[in-house]
């Protein structure tokens, strides 16, 4: 007789279009996960994310709670990496998301894996900080995510379980909406000029999306070491000079994209019609005042934490050579 092999344990991914979301599904998968995801479009989400594996595709509203909950049966996982439509109403649409995989988190008995990340510090916080740092954020955001982690903290007390690892700015492959792709690099190895954002001097923690979602597997590798509500920052990319990253991409791309200091003026002047700008304009502080996350507690959990060379990192962001055009002499000898 036939022995039947055990079916994968299931991830349900909130957000996997987003860049966090994607890397992290891309993670469950390669530990066994079959992944489950969440999508008001299912086509349109499936064509965005380009996933080289099978997804699980479930149509429905991460706002709606029947959704999520349905969604969620079965799962011994759940990631909530959605943020709100068009990076708008912050409080009236993150919270209500939050809460319904909260009690669909308490339903399924799973944990909850939530991306953290420098916003809920403010300029109090110090150079270094670490999971106990005040949180005094200066942003709508920040205040609006430093609810969400107190969510996720008074919920250990009924039982869901959660893990927040917090990280610095993201950037990598596939991830769309970032400083990275959105104001320093436009246009990926594209880009004609490369904005340099920081001040002189001032350093600058940038999180690659593949380390952080790795060590969010390593930590899960861990459950029975996690407390029921954990947290833990990831160090990532710290750019002692925050000219750093800009040095980097133009190794990446050539030095015929020049380096230029981003003129800040004129996203004030767009920020009415652009939400992503808007939330340029509040975090300007964390490129004005560095803030460099202490990771002694996640490496005294999982060793080093997963690291690959800036070079390599910024080569994967900036995606692939854009096709060359033929040359005259090419065409003739084809034609020949």
């Amino acid at each position: 007789m036939a022995h039947q092999l055990p079916s994968p344990r299931i991830a349900l991914v909130l957000g996997i279009t987003g860049g966090l979301g994607r890397a992290l599904a891309v993670a469950l998968h390669g530990r066994g996960y079959a992944v489950r995801a969440l999508s008001r479009d299912v086509v349109r989400a499936a064509t965005a994310a380009r996933l080289p594996f099978a997804v699980d595709w479930r149509q429905g509203d991460a706002l709606r709670r029947g959704d999520v909950l349905g969604a969620a049966q079965g799962a011994a996982v759940i990631v909530h990496a959605v943020n709100p439509p068009n990076y708008a109403r912050w409080r009236e649409h993150a919270v209500p998301m939050l809460a319904n995989s909260i009690v669909a988190a308490r339903n399924a008995g799973t944990r909850i894996l939530f991306p953290g990340n420098i916003y809920v510090f403010g300029p109090d916080a110090g150079a270094l900080v670490d999971e106990a740092s005040p949180q005094n954020p200066t942003s709508v955001k920040g205040a609006v995510r430093v609810d969400m982690e107190a969510m996720l903290r008074h919920a250990a007390e009924d039982g869901v379980r959660s893990l927040i690892v917090r990280a610095g700015d993201f950037f990598g492959p596939d991830v769309p909406s970032s400083w990275f792709t959105q104001a320093l690099a436009k246009g990926g190895r594209s880009a004609r000029v490369i904005q340099d954002l920081g001040a002189p001097g001032i350093g600058h923690s940038w999180a690659y999306a593949p380390d952080l979602a790795e060590t969010f597997m390593r930590l899960l590798d861990r459950e029975d070491r996690l407390a029921d509500h954990d947290v833990f920052h990831f160090q990532g990319h710290w750019i002692a000079d925050g000219r750093g990253m800009a040095q980097a991409v133009q190794g990446a791309i050539g030095a015929h994209a020049p380096i230029r200091r981003f003129f800040w003026p004129q996203i004030y002047l767009a920020a009415p019609l652009v939400g992503f700008l808007r939330e340029l304009i509040e975090m300007r502080w964390v490129w004005r005042e560095p803030v460099r996350l202490a990771n002694a507690k996640l490496e005294a959990l999982i060793g080093p934490e997963p690291h690959t060379p800036l070079a390599l990192a910024v080569a994967a962001s900036l995606g692939p050579y854009p096709a060359r055009r033929p040359a005259p002499s090419d065409l003739a000898a084809v034609n020949a």
